[in-house]
């Protein structure tokens, strides 16, 4: 089971939110996932990044890889 750490649209048309959340790579953007560990709000200004650091850290230890885009996010948060 490939689990990784990504991005998850949320919101309405022309309006996203996003949820940062653990899922396996098989299911899709919006479907199932494992746990949510943040969120991300591109719209307000500046962008509003929340994410329980922790969280993150044990699931990178058990082997979770962040998207490229959630990389970049925790790198801006200093959790990586």
């Amino acid at each position: 089971m490939a689990v990784k750490i990504r991005l998850r649209r949320m919101g309405a048309k022309k309006a996203p939110f996003y949820r940062i959340v653990v899922a396996d790579s098989r299911y899709p953007r919006d479907g199932r996932f494992i746990e949510e560990i943040g969120y991300f709000d591109p719209l307000k200004d500046p962008a509003e990044i929340k994410v329980d650091a922790e969280k993150v850290k044990i699931w990178i230890k058990n082997g979770a890889q962040p998207t490229d885009t959630v990389k970049a996010l925790l790198k801006k948060q200093e959790i990586i």
